[in-house]
């Protein structure tokens, strides 16, 4: 397994000055850019930033970058990558995302069953599999998206469960109180009643 990893931890837009401040605020050198902060660190770092940061939306281990202009160099590209240092023997592995701007290769779902079956081959070579035989997938899961901005792929987990920015507290109850809060409104307006809360 490996020891240090490339990290980013995506944003909303205009919110990256805030997540860069709250990265280095836990003691990590980032580099802001447009839509994303990269940092390194370890799997205390992962833990620590899926934790505490609370602008950022998700926190994504960075696998490599590699040109893709055709579909034989994305499968190549995503063979290459040591998955062995990422993906134990049975883990579940989608590709939860497929994104491609401004790229030769545009047809997501392509992408994602050439990625999945890079991922696979790899795996099966590693573990001595052989290759009739599917590569049991009923451990936990790491969600793989591949990301391909002008033709340059970039391969990534996502070590986020549902979105940094949703972990509230009390979510019931602030919904049932804005319900509540508008059937007041719309029964005073009914009786013509104004009452100050």
């Amino acid at each position: 397994m490996k020891q240090t990893f490339n990290l980013i931890a995506t944003a909303a837009a205009g919110l990256e000055a805030v997540v860069g401040r709250e990265v280095r605020e836990l003691g990590y050198d980032c580099q802001v850019e447009n839509g994303r902060v990269r940092f390194e660190g370890d799997v205390k770092t992962i833990i620590e930033t899926n934790l505490w940061l609370r602008a950022a939306d998700r926190i994504k281990i960075i696998v490599g970058t590699f040109p893709a202009k055709t579909f034989e160099e994305l499968f190549q590209g995503v063979f290459a990558l040591d998955w062995e240092n990422y993906l134990p023997l049975g883990a579940r592995f989608p590709i939860s995302k497929a994104k491609c701007v401004k790229s030769k290769l545009h047809n997501e779902p392509s992408v994602q069953a050439i990625s999945k079956k890079a991922v696979v081959k790899k795996l099966q070579k590693h573990y001595a599999r052989p290759e009739d035989v599917p590569l049991m997938e009923n451990g936990p899961e790491f969600k793989i998206e591949v990301s391909i901005l002008k033709d340059v792929a970039t391969i990534m987990i996502d070590t986020s469960g549902s979105s940094l920015f949703k972990r509230g507290y009390r979510t019931e109850r602030v919904v049932l109180l804005l319900k509540r809060t508008w059937q007041q409104q719309y029964c005073n307006y009914q009786t013509g009643i104004l009452i100050n809360l």
